[in-house]
Order: structure tokens, then C-alpha cells, then sequence
């Protein structure tokens, strides 16, 4: 249900939650959010201005990802896709709401915290749910548990994120993205200091993608000089560890068995999610090579390789 919708959401990763109080700053706001690689906003009906914010930013960006928030009524629902909201968010699970939408063929992430919660939504069919309050409700703790009896479930966790337990909650399999406000304050909206909340949106979106040094690979002719180079390192107390194609010192460094990828080796980094990293890496020229992808037993990218070199090294992405 909705694949295309969900997929962009999961790619964006983010979606700030946002009280307008003054629907003349939305469109700036919106701004500043893309400038700062988000292209999605969650537009909270807790203001009498929510529906001309949502109003101006569609007619502004008719681009980006517009829903509305803090959906609390059907008549809340009606008033915000008149207005032109392409999904919606409920704090916890009204079944009119959630109903009205599937019936009109609308996105909706109705809020659940508990089991019972969970099986309204899978009885109607909806395999993506909004987790909240996120923190309160156990955090990244329950959603492991949830994992278990639900697997094919997955949540967009919010209330209580923040930049600090951001990488807990994105690591997590079954997180399809997080939902939070701490870039887009109060005090930083009204102030209209959308150069702040753009700073603010680039750090979350780098924090996101989770990138760390994997291992640096060697292109070896043969086996025998792979095995030479295997020697070598062992000297500095490395361990061998000999695979089907490749050896791996320790972690760090992979010794191929024969001419691998790139013109002088490879280097690997690891991410969150690799299928997100590709589309926010696709911004600095980086080109996925699908004829690398490696997926799990559940169908999840793992392991991709990008068309182009950097310094003539093969570069690719693995799933932390």
C-alpha cells in the first residue's frame, strides 16, 4: 500500500515535525528544510494556522513530501488534504481517521505503542506506522521487541529525538525513517532563522546515514601474491582470515585474490541503510552500480558498489 510514497520517505529518512503559528513563514521554513536536504514536512495541527501553512507550501514546493500532523478528528483529515496535505499523522489510533483514509486512498500514520495498537493497523492492512511517544514508550528497545512478532512491520519513531539518540533509532531494521522537531524549534521559526534551521537539517541528514570506515581492499594478481601480502601484514600482529575470493586482515583490510573492482583496489564504508545513503551519495555525482547490490535473507540492500572511482579506488557501501 502506497510503495512509491513510503520508498520516498524512506529515502528522505526525516521528517520534521513542525508547529506553525504563523502561516506566513511556511513557505520559508520549507525552504530553508530542503536547502538543508529535507524534502518532507509534518505540518501539526496544534496552530489555527496549520491549514494555510500547508496551503502555501504546496503551492511553493509541489515537490515535496507535505502532511499534516496532530490529525485528531475527521474533520482534521478532510480540512488538511483539501488543503492539499499528501499524507497523514495521527497521535495515536483513531479508527474513523484511519478508515476515511484508506478509503480515499490517502497515506496515514496513525501513532500506536502497543501490541493491540499495532493489530489495528495490520487488520486494515497498513505495514508502516508511526511509533509514539518514541522515548517514553521504551524507544529503541521496544522497537527491537516489536521486530519479533511483527516483522514485516515498520515504524517512523517520534517524540523524544533528538540529534543525540538519532543513529540509535536509524540503525534500526525496522525504523523506515524518524520523525522529530529539534531542527525546526519554536524559537527558530518564529525568529525566521531559516539559516540556522537549514545548518541544523544538514547536520541530522549527515548523523542519518551513519557512514564509518568498513575496510580498505587491496587488488592482488594472483593468489600467491595475495598470500605474500597476507604474510606481511601478519608481521604487525593482523589476522588472516582466508575467504572464497578474498582474505580479510583483521577488519580493516581485504587482499583480493585476483584483480577486484577499482584500478588500484577498493575502499568500504559502512551506513545505516545503504539504499538511503545511495540516494543521499546520488548528490555528489555518485551513481550506484546495481550489478554490485547484495541483499539479505529478507530482501535488504547490504552491500552496493558506485560506477565511479574516487582517486581510482572502487568505492562501495555496506549496511552496518
Amino acid at each position: 500500500m502506497h510503495e512509491d510514497f513510503f520508498k520516498r520517505v524512506h529515502q528522505v529518512g526525516i521528517v520534521p515535525v513542525v508547529k506553525i503559528d504563523d502561516a506566513a513563514r511556511a513557505e520559508g521554513l520549507a525552504g530553508a528544510l530542503i536547502a538543508g536536504g529535507i524534502p518532507a514536512v509534518e505540518v501539526t495541527f496544534r496552530t489555527n494556522a496549520a491549514e494555510e501553512a500547508i496551503k502555501r507550501i504546496v503551492k511553493k514546493y509541489p515537490d515535496m513530501l507535505v502532511g499534516a500532523g496532530t490529525v485528531t478528528s475527521l474533520a482534521q483529515a478532510k480540512t488538511a488534504v483539501a488543503a492539499g496535505a499528501s499524507f497523514l499523522v495521527s497521535p495515536g489510533f483513531d479508527a474513523e481517521v484511519v478508515d476515511w483514509a484508506i478509503a480515499k486512498n490517502i497515506p496515514i500514520l496513525p501513532g500506536v505503542a502497543t501490541p493491540t495498537d499495532i493489530l489495528q493497523g495490520i487488520r486494515r492492512g497498513l505495514s508502516v506506522l508511526k511509533f509514539f511517544p518514541a522515548e517514553a514508550s521504551g524507544g529503541v528497545g521496544m522497537l527491537k521487541n516489536f521486530a519479533g512478532p511483527f516483522p514485516s512491520l515498520s515504524f517512523v519513531p517520534t517524540g523524544g529525538i533528538s540529534l543525540d539518540n538519532l543513529a540509535s533509532y536509524a540503525s534500526q531494521s525496522n525504523v523506515l525513517a524518524v520523525g522529530g522537531s529539534w531542527m525546526v524549534k519554536d524559537s527558530l521559526i518564529n525568529a525566521e532563522d531559516w539559516a540556522a534551521i537549514t545548518n541544523m537539517s544538514r547536520n541530522a541528514v549527515a548523523a542519518l546515514q551513519g557512514f564509518s570506515f568498513a575496510h580498505f581492499g587491496i587488488n592482488a594478481v594472483d593468489r600467491t601474491e595475495a598470500d605474500k601480502a597476507s604474510k606481511g601484514f601478519e608481521a604487525f600482529n593482523m589476522i588472516t582470515k582466508n575467504g572464497s575470493s578474498s582474505a580479510f586482515m583483521n577488519t580493516e583490510i581485504e587482499i583480493m585474490f585476483s584483480k577486484g573492482r577499482g584500478t588500484h583496489g577498493h575502499v568500504g564504508f559502512k551506513c545505516f541503510d545503504v539504499e538511503r545513503s545511495i540516494a543521499y551519495l546520488s548528490q555528489f555525482g555518485l551513481t550506484p552500480d546495481e550489478t554490485s547490490f547484495s541483499y539479505d535473507a529478507k530482501g535488504t540492500l547490504k552491500l552496493a558498489y558506485f560506477k565511479e572511482q574516487i582517486g581510482d579506488f572502487a568505492v562501495h557501501l555496506i549496511r552496518a
